[in-house]
């Protein structure tokens, strides 16, 4: 009697595929820049809805400051 065939050696499996690149994420919106705000004096600025003007936001001067407080047109 003649031993049985061995059985076929089985088929290694396929590598799997390259996972898909991860998707650049999108880039940040910069933030926009400060709306620039001139007044020539204060009853522009008052007209304008804008008064009082503080130190560091737009619209404000040192000319318009008289007090030198940080606060103008007030």
């Amino acid at each position: 009697m003649e031993p049985a065939p061995a059985p076929a050696p089985a088929e290694a499996p396929a590598p799997a595929p390259a996972p898909a690149p991860a998707e650049a994420p999108a880039p940040a919106e910069a933030p926009a820049p400060a709306p620039s705000a001139f007044y020539p004096n204060c009853a522009a600025a008052r007209a304008a809805g804008a008064a009082p003007l503080y130190r560091g936001n737009p619209g404000y001067s040192t000319k318009l400051d008289r007090d030198g407080d940080g606060v103008a047109c007030e």
